[in-house]
């Protein structure tokens, strides 16, 4: 299979205080893999250091994109060769609308304008299936809405924009039933064998229709275990502490 993303000997943290220790993992076009850990252990960093989020420094390491050295792309330009992320508590933006922020950042991303008709069937079509009130789209990024609303619309972002590894961080985190149905039928609909996702969970409701093709296991800053997805059935009955007497 095609590599799409390698990481390399990664070590990131904020300031002085190292949370990632030599992380290394590759992701193939088509796969699904899913990074699981503790609180703290070092998960969300992750992600945020894949997208060169700048409030985490990089010590040491190198980021791959389709075989291109990305360690000192900006956010943004990481984001239009087709990096994703879908946060954990995603923030209120006033004053630009869902609808424009998407068209600006797919527009940014194909590097054209962007039909104004054909965006609006395409983001009215992908809202319907997300069952989402096609209201949403013109009212402020975020503003207002239940956390259930606000996940819906990053899988709403992940679907239009299309990109080639999408990063769900905790997409799942205080979901119910129903929304987190339709948020992972979302991401099933997103899978295909020219892209691939990096799911970020506690639990194993998000991806119980989704298979994964590796399970990472992060533990205070490092990938300790990695294997097929008989890990995670292991931690939901037993939580990490058989990991961590495995790597004492």
């Amino acid at each position: 299979m095609t590599e799409l993303l390698r990481i390399e000997n990664l070590s990131a943290g904020v300031e002085d205080k190292k949370i990632l220790k030599n992380i290394s993992m590759k992701i193939n076009y088509g796969e699904v893999h899913v990074i699981m850990g503790p609180n703290g252990s070092g998960k969300s960093t992750l992600a945020n250091v894949i997208m060169n989020n700048p409030q985490y420094d990089v010590y040491d390491g190198k980021i791959f994109l389709d075989g291109e050295d990305i360690s000192d792309l900006s956010t943004d330009k990481r984001a239009n060769k087709g990096l994703f992320m879908s946060f954990q508590t995603p923030e209120e933006v006033p004053g630009i609308s869902v609808e424009n922020f998407i068209r600006t950042a797919k527009s940014s991303k194909e590097d054209k304008t962007l039909s104004i008709l054909k965006f609006k069937k395409q983001i009215k079509k992908e809202m319907e299936e997300l069952h989402m009130d096609s209201s949403y789209a013109e009212r402020y990024l975020n503003v207002g809405f239940s956390g259930g609303e606000k996940k819906k619309n990053e899988i709403l972002q992940m679907l239009m924009l299309d990109p080639k590894l999408a990063i769900l961080d905790e997409t799942d985190s205080g979901l119910d039933v129903d929304a987190t149905r339709i948020v992972s039928e979302g991401i099933e609909k997103f899978l295909s064998e020219n892209n691939s996702v990096l799911i970020i969970t506690h639990h194993k409701e998000l991806i119980r229709n989704i298979k994964p093709d590796y399970v990472h296991v992060i533990l205070d800053g490092e990938i300790v275990k990695e294997g097929d997805p008989s890990i995670i059935d292991k931690i939901e009955e037993e939580g990490f502490n058989w990991i961590r007497e495995e790597v004492k």
